[in-house]
């Protein structure tokens, strides 16, 4: 007989279906009614007869006909929601999807494998694996490592032997010995206790980040997890059921401790999980419909499973990549903002830079060197002004290389640090099976890349702070010898105005953002955390400042390529008109 799940005001009902005649509508009402008869004021409602609603697929939100029969319109064992008139404005209503999930409306199953073996994941390759590119499988060498682990945590278990974390309570409780009989007991609830976070859920692609890095670093074989389990987990991630992390409540020691609870949490069917199928649904659902168990955790897997730096480090692996990506853009958007107000390439010259050799700044300056007129690429606007009595440029045009590259230093500083913590061990104890021992140790302290991503955020934010000065020097008519706010007919229109006030008020909000979080530290777990990181708020405030960096440059981009039109006909590079070209094929003109 066929089943399906059906989402209605945040409560997931199981509808068998005994009649392949039946309707999409049937479905609904029927959703409907057991939802009323679940409720002891009737969901607010006197009967079916008086709800309208509309019944949509929780993969694509595709809208479904009433009329439809069942057997045409959904498959067995299909995800589907019913939406209540009136509910989007209604404190009942919980979406079923997440923020971000239009970019998984043709989520398409990948079709190649990345091979983990905890010692050589890079940051791209996991911005990868959240993207949902890849499927992961462990290497030979990690299946060994992980197995040897296991038999050191089996050993201790059956020798009873007292062991922080396996065989004892956690915490303050450290002292507590646990009997062998409540084991498991007491990783489940460790799992369960410790999901306490708050906050908007992880978005897909940040989730599918936070548990590829902790499959990577299980499968170094330091945490003593089973392979049966790892596997499991590799199980999940594969099919992208994603459990509900939130994005807050981790203070960067023990580990992230919340958000990696939450991950674990739906890892055994509890709580609330999400896939491009279902939607977000009771994780014990999901998981059935993906042909997937809950995990039944063994002594010290719990442990395993929570305790680490991965929200952190994965969080910061997104904004080290977008940074980096930006960074590169920048130079490109800085030479057309040049280009526009008429600057000299004499500020970018080789022996400049040589006499003060930092890698970005010459990097820098080498790029704007092949964007700018030059006998290979010769630009008209530069030629229409070669004899001009102007000497020197303002700082924002003639200090591009030494200003954007301090930020591009910064970035590749960041990613050796991100890219040494991705691949490192970060559990508590840690279980050395070359020793048959386990050691309690710090691993877990999120400073290293609190630190680095607190300064990622200084560093990429005068990127945005360098391009708003330019914005205005465009939209400044004393400055660029355009046209006011780079529009024709000023007072009837105004151009871009209040783009760049935007960025103005984009730069301002990340002076904020940019205060280190990692110089704070509250002692938590009767003081036996003493000392904590803050790293958690480092990396989400740095995507932040990340986002608003790229906002900011593309407020530029715009503003530039408006003003290369009342320059036309006169042309610029060859590289700088391509760029030109790519803008115009999605934005056009501004004429108001």
């Amino acid at each position: 007989m066929p089943r399906y799940t059906v989402h209605v005001r945040g409560e997931w009902l199981a509808v068998p279906c005994g009649d392949a005649q039946l309707t999409v509508g049937w479905l609904g009402r029927e959703a409907v009614r057991r939802y009323i008869r679940n409720k002891p004021d009737n969901g607010g409602f006197a009967s079916v007869d008086d709800v309208r609603f509309l019944v949509r697929r929780c993969k694509g939100l595709g809208l479904l006909d009433h009329e439809d029969l069942l057997e045409v319109a959904l498959e067995d064992n299909e995800f589907v929601e019913v939406v209540i008139e009136g509910d989007a404005m209604s404190p009942d209503f919980i979406p079923s999807q997440p923020e971000g999930v239009y970019l998984y409306s043709k989520y398409r199953e990948p079709e190649k494998y990345i091979a983990l073996d905890g010692d050589s994941l890079t940051t791209e390759d996991l911005v990868s694996l959240g993207k949902g590119h890849y499927k992961i499988k462990l290497t030979p060498t990690a299946e060994k490592k992980v197995q040897k682990s296991r038999e050191v945590i089996d050993s201790i278990v059956k020798e009873k032997t007292v062991v922080y974390g396996i065989t004892t309570g956690f915490g303050k409780f450290a002292r507590t010995v646990i009997p062998v009989s409540k084991l498991e007991e007491l990783q489940v609830n460790l799992v369960r206790s410790h999901s306490s976070g708050v906050g908007k859920p992880l978005i897909p692609e940040r989730c599918r980040m936070l548990l590829a890095l902790r499959i990577n670093v299980l499968a170094k074989g330091y945490s003593g997890i089973s392979l049966e389990t790892l596997k499991q987990v590799i199980e999940v991630f594969n099919a992208s059921c994603l459990p509900y992390v939130p994005e807050k409540g981790t203070v960067g020691a023990s580990g992230d401790l919340a958000p990696l609870s939450h991950l674990a949490l739906g890892l055994i069917g509890e709580g609330k999980m999400w896939s491009p199928k279902s939607g977000w649904a009771d994780a014990k659902y999901v998981l059935a419909a993906h042909g997937l168990k809950p995990i039944v955790l063994k002594p010290k897997e719990g442990l395993a499973l929570i305790n680490g730096t991965q929200m952190i480090t994965s969080l910061g692996c997104e904004a080290v990549e977008r940074a980096s990506a930006i960074a590169r853009q920048a130079d490109i958007v800085a030479a057309l903002t040049l280009e526009v107000l008429k600057g000299t390439t004499k500020a970018f010259d080789t022996d400049i830079h040589a006499v003060r050799p930092h890698r970005g700044q010459v990097e820098v300056a080498f790029r704007f060197r092949s964007l700018l007129d030059s006998d290979h690429h010769p630009s008209e606007i530069a030629e229409s002004h070669r004899f001009c009595d102007r000497v020197q440029d303002a700082y924002t045009l003639r200090c591009c290389p030494q200003v954007h590259g301090v930020a591009n230093d910064t970035i590749a500083f960041v990613k050796h640090i991100i890219t040494t913590e991705i691949n490192s061990a970060t559990d508590n104890p840690m279980v050395f099976a070359s020793r048959g021992e386990t050691i309690s140790g710090g691993n877990f302290h999120g400073e290293y890349p609190a630190k680095a991503l607190d300064y990622l955020a200084i560093g990429i934010h005068e990127l945005a702070a360098i391009s708003e000065r330019r914005i205005e020097r465009l939209c400044n008519p004393s400055l660029s010898e355009l046209p006011a706010f780079l529009v024709a007919e000023g007072g009837l229109n105004s151009g871009f105005m209040i783009a760049h006030c935007t960025a103005a008020a984009l730069v301002s909000e990340n002076k904020a953002l940019c205060h280190p979080s990692s110089v704070d530290s509250l002692s938590t777990s009767a003081a036996t955390e003493d000392h904590v990181s803050m790293g958690g708020w480092a990396a989400r405030k740095a995507l932040r400042v990340v986002e608003h960096v790229e906002q900011v440059l593309a407020i530029e981009l715009l503003a530039a390529c408006q003003g290369i039109e009342f320059l036309r006909p006169l042309k610029t590079t060859t590289p700088l008109e391509k760029v030109y070209d790519l803008v115009r094929s999605v934005v056009r003109f501004g004429k108001w």
